[in-house]
């Protein structure tokens, strides 16, 4: 057999594992919804435009005489401005210690314990058949020191309403530069009210936030690391 043909048969086991993928490609964003604790997974999103009030010029929720300039219905298009400054640092160390003794002898036993001498191995005592001495100690030391800075800004499209109002956006942004392009994308719900009068939102605001930036070209792909050594990295067992 072939050694391509044999590695080939080795690997066809883990073809079915979704984390040869993620191996692979990277992790990949969870899809927008509500948490199945708030409401089912399965929404529908129909179409809810504001109708004017009975006997009044004005429109639910509008903030101008004539009409309201935010985003309210799908295809409208709002921007969101994504400022994220994380930082954390953790420290943790654990020292743990144990110790133990046990004897167990049998003086009398029926009668047998002379008898028992004969078939043990010489020097047998019954007053002291067994003694056992353990001891064991465990520590451990760690720390994470994290800082994350993303300033930018993005024109993201609403792709729904749901049915208590909520608007489901969507956004993408490319730029290339040479042969490196750089994505920038953003996905989650939002309430009409969190919408400014100059329609804009920050990403804090955004329930069900999913924001990705990163590349993909010449410079992403040296940078990343070689499929066959994350395939490695992932199921090697040592």
């Amino acid at each position: 057999m072939r050694p391509a043909l044999a590695a080939l048969l080795l690997l066809a086991p883990l073809a079915a594992c979704s984390t040869v993928k993620e191996a692979v490609k990277g992790p990949e964003l969870a899809p927008v919804g509500y948490p199945a604790q708030l409401a089912p997974m399965t929404q529908q999103y129909v179409a809810s435009p504001q109708p004017a009030s009975a006997n009044s010029l004005w429109r639910t929720g509008a903030r101008t005489f004539f009409n309201d300039q935010r985003a309210s219905k799908v295809g409208d298009i709002l921007t969101v401005n994504i400022d994220i400054d994380d930082s954390a640092t953790t420290k943790n160390q654990t020292a743990t210690s144990r110790a133990s003794n046990s004897s167990l002898g049998v003086p009398n036993f029926l009668g047998l314990e002379s008898s028992l001498g004969k078939v043990l191995p010489g020097g047998f005592d019954p007053s002291n058949m067994i003694n056992t001495k353990s001891g064991t100690s465990n520590a451990g030391a760690g720390s994470v020191n994290r800082s994350e800075k993303i300033s930018l800004t993005i024109a993201a499209v609403v792709s729904g309403v749901m049915p208590n109002g909520n608007l489901v956006i969507q956004g993408t942004q490319e730029v290339r530069t040479n042969a490196e392009v750089r994505q920038l994308t953003v996905a989650g719900i939002v309430r009409p009210e969190d919408i400014s009068s100059a329609n804009t939102i920050k990403h804090t605001q955004i329930a069900e936030a999913r924001i990705s930036y990163g590349g993909r070209g010449d410079i992403s792909r040296v940078q990343k690391t070689p499929a066959g050594q994350s395939l490695v990295e992932k199921f090697s067992p040592f």
